[in-house]
C-alpha cells in the first residue's frame, strides 16, 4: 500500500512520486541489478566526472545513495521496532565530501550499495502491518516505515535519473 501525503514531509514527495508501483518490493528489488551494473556502463576515467564545477562525481553520487540508505534504513529500523523517536537529519552536503568516495573505485561503491540494499530487503519484508505503519519523526518531521521504504525507492530512481541526463550514463 502507497503511503498517504501525511505520512512523509513535503520534501519526500519528488521522491515518493517516482514510485508509482502499489508494491515498493517491485521498486526496490530491480535497484538492486541496476547499481550493481552501473560500473560496466561508466568508463574508469568517467568515475571522477561531475557535470558541472561543484557537483558531485559519479563516485560522490553513488556513495551519497549508500549514505542515504543507510540513513533510511535505520529510521525504517528504528522506528518499525515501536521506537518512535526523533532522528536528527542529515546533510548529505557536509557527509559527502567526508566520505571519502572519490578515491573508491565505482565497483566498490556498487557492492556497497547492492549489499546494503539486500539486507534492507530482507528487513523490510519481514515488518507486519502494524510495523508498517509505525512512524516516529526523522529531522523533526513525521514519517512512517511505509513513507520511508518508498523515499529509499525514489531516492535511488531520482540519482539514476541524474545519472542519466546529467552524466550520460544509460
Amino acid at each position: 500500500m502507497r503511503p498517504a501525503v501525511n505520512e512523509y514531509p513535503a520534501y519526500f514527495h519528488e521522491y515518493v512520486s517516482l514510485v508509482p508501483e502499489e508494491d515498493v518490493f517491485a521498486a526496490l528489488e530491480p535497484q538492486v541489478a541496476l547499481v550493481d551494473g552501473l560500473p560496466a556502463r561508466v568508463a574508469a576515467e568517467k568515475e571522477g566526472f561531475a557535470y558541472d564545477p561543484g557537483k558531485w562525481s559519479v563516485r560522490e553520487l553513488v556513495g551519497h545513495v549508500s549514505d542515504a540508505e543507510r540513513v533510511f534504513a535505520y529510521r525504517a529500523l528504528t522506528f518499525s521496532r515501536f521506537d518512535a523517536v526523533s532522528l536528527p537529519g542529515f546533510d548529505e552536503v557536509t557527509w559527502t565530501p567526508h566520505g571519502h568516495f572519490g578515491g573508491v573505485p565505482l565497483r566498490r561503491l556498487a557492492d556497497e550499495f547492492v549489499q546494503l540494499r539486500r539486507a534492507n530487503l530482507e528487513m523490510l519484508r519481514r515488518f507486519d502491518d502494524a510495523q508498517w505503519s509505525a512512524g516516529g519523526k526523522g529531522d523533526n518531521k513525521p514519517i512512517t516505515v511505509r513513507a520511508l521504504a518508498y523515499v529509499m525507492a525514489g531516492h535511488v530512481r531520482h540519482h539514476l535519473a541524474i545519472l542519466r541526463d546529467r552524466y550520460g550514463i544509460a
